[in-house]
């Protein structure tokens, strides 16, 4: 099943020229579109589905500084500050609370890395605490695992995937942006090595410049313009249960992760634990993703499934160019990991005993789009000038979205980036840069 999100008209009217086009209306498309028009450029919005139909309804909804590789602490700093924006700006809560954060575990690395990246984040503003096994027990209590310590952040939080991008959406409507869902992006208008425009299946858009922010779909967009974009999905499980008893907000173990929703429900997952299905395209980027895989062996499966056949990474996408792929599958929603379902709800048992019998109200899957290191590709082109890029978040796309989506906004029209854009280079997947993995 799909997650809910809140839907939003569309614009019925397709223009025949703006000054940007995205292709792509998840957290990073809409927020680029939100601040393009309010520097008063006209933009217009494509999606083949609905605002936030895939990652962007699909993830956890955290919103955090804590543990972030250094090269995406700067941009998540940005995100934050955004995200309070968000919600003096716009006239619609996007659910966005600094509720805190809490890490818990029991084991003696993954203690000494936290630990380890403390001096970092202090340096960096991020207020950051250890906290001790007693300190840890008030939030997570002890099931069949004995914490020995974790760490807080006391001011990152959480927003809710349901509303934020389309409230942001709406925000960017309002300062003239014009949204067009169930309009699919075919392909670019290139001319002379620039973008002139897009061709959509309602027709073309002229245009000075495009932002592809389109996640899972992105490398196969691209792929008949000659631009290598290597990307992976990992496929992912979430449920929600019906609202329940307050144990607190944001709460993390290596057996589960919980995310309290305005409404009292929760969302459910266990971090890391993940289903890479074996596909044309995951073979023809295996190279660029082994050390990474390696990295994560013991928390992944490998399966075939339709994924091969159909989609974004399957067979007949990588053989054939068709340009109706993206109209076939609207929406990207694979089927939730039973087993996962299962054991989600057995590990949050174990540690609350009072959500044994919890009913839930829906379980959805998520194809999680993947860069190499883990880190988000935001970058000029090189080889087609006035095209952006914005994807490859592994996993980070919704938290940083504000901060992606406003980086990839000033790339597109040569403003000064309020970060360095360099760590987030297109090139350094394709080049034989050494990479290094992120996240912790």
């Amino acid at each position: 099943m799909s997650p809910y999100v809140e839907r939003i008209p569309s614009d019925e009217r397709l223009p025949d020229a703006a000054d940007v086009v995205i292709v792509g209306g998840g957290i990073i498309g809409v927020t680029a579109a939100y601040f393009l028009a309010k520097q008063g450029k006209s933009v217009a919005l494509v999606e083949k589905g609905h605002i936030a139909c895939e990652q962007s309804s699909r993830n956890w909804g955290w919103c955090r500084q804590q543990n972030r590789d250094r090269r995406e602490l700067p941009l998540s700093s940005v995100a934050m500050r955004l995200w309070d924006e968000f919600s003096k700006e716009l006239e619609q809560d996007v659910g966005f609370r600094r509720c805190g954060l809490f890490y818990a575990t029991d084991n003696e690395a993954q203690m000494a890395e936290w630990a380890a990246w403390q001096p970092f984040g202090l340096e960096n503003g991020v207020d950051t605490r250890i906290l001790g096994a007693a300190e840890i027990a008030q939030h997570i209590p002890e099931g069949s695992r004995k914490w020995i310590g974790g760490v807080s952040s006391p001011n990152d939080g959480k927003a809710e995937p349901a509303i934020a991008a389309p409230a942001i959406a709406l925000g960017a409507r309002a300062h003239g942006a014009t949204i067009h869902q169930g309009c699919a992006a075919r392909a670019l208008d290139i001319a002379n090595g620039r973008v002139v425009g897009v061709h959509t299946e309602k027709g073309l858009i002229r245009a000075d410049a495009v932002l592809c922010a389109a996640g899972a779909w992105a490398s196969r967009f691209l792929r008949p313009h000659g631009i290598s974009f290597p990307q992976a999905g990992v496929r992912q499980t979430a449920l929600r249960t019906k609202p329940t008893t307050d144990v607190g907000g944001c709460l993390y173990s290596p057996d589960f992760a919980m995310t309290r929703r305005l409404d009292g429900s929760y969302t459910m997952a266990i971090s890391g634990k993940a289903t890479i299905d074996i596909t044309p395209q995951g073979i023809r980027y295996a190279r660029e993703f082994l050390p990474q895989f390696v990295r994560r062996l013991k928390n992944v499966r490998l399966a075939v499934g339709r994924s091969f056949v159909s989609g974004p990474e399957s067979l007949l996408s990588l053989l054939r160019n068709d340009e109706t792929i993206f109209e076939r599958t609207r929406v990207l929603d694979p089927a939730p990991q039973q087993w996962l379902v299962r054991k989600i709800l057995a590990n949050v048992g174990q540690n609350f005993p009072q959500f044994s019998d919890i009913e839930i109200v829906g379980a959805w899957g998520a194809l999680v789009d993947c860069s190499p290191d883990a880190v988000p590709v935001i970058s000029k082109v090189d080889q087609v000038d006035g095209l952006v890029l914005a994807a490859g978040c592994s996993g980070h796309g919704f938290g940083m979205g504000p901060g992606i989506g406003r980086l990839a906004a000033e790339l597109l029209v040569n403003a000064d980036p309020c970060v360095d854009p360099t760590p987030f280079r297109l090139s350094r997947l394709v080049d034989g840069s050494p990479l290094e993995i992120g996240g912790l």
